[in-house]
């Protein structure tokens, strides 16, 4: 009952606003280091990927039902920190645009406590059905 679907989802999304948040912060942080890229996080695109069926998987070819399963991802999507692609270099070398930075902080930071409203409307359900709906 707790380990659905769902709650694997809202679990890769908390690990990955969780990621994005340490990402930049790291950014942030190195705002004056010469020669310093910027990084980003991927996750919106594969989980949306995931959730239309559209991801690339593949799984090994088993002869017999008893063989153990491999090669799919069956947990759902991992985030990822990539370099900012859209990074405008400075003098120095560094591509850190601090205002981009602070407004990813901010949307960040919603997404986190949407989703953290979401995980615990869930467990709230759960506990209303296992108390008896008092």
């Amino acid at each position: 009952m707790i380990n659905t679907e769902q709650i694997r989802m809202l679990e890769r999304s908390l690990d990955a606003a969780t990621l994005r948040q340490r990402t930049i912060a790291n950014n942030i942080a190195n705002l004056d280091t010469p020669h310093f890229k910027s990084k980003q996080v991927v996750f919106e695109d594969l989980l949306q990927q995931e959730l239309s069926g559209s991801a690339p998987s593949l799984q090994a070819y088993r002869t017999n039902s008893r063989h153990i399963a491999f090669g799919a991802q069956t947990e759902g999507p991992i985030a990822r920190v990539v370099s900012n692609p859209n990074g405008i270099v400075q003098n120095n070398g560094n591509d850190v645009d601090v205002e981009y930075e602070m407004n990813q902080l901010a949307k960040n930071q919603i997404w986190y406590n949407g989703l953290t409203q979401m995980t615990n409307g869930y467990f709230t359900k759960i506990r209303s059905v296992l108390e008896g709906g008092k």
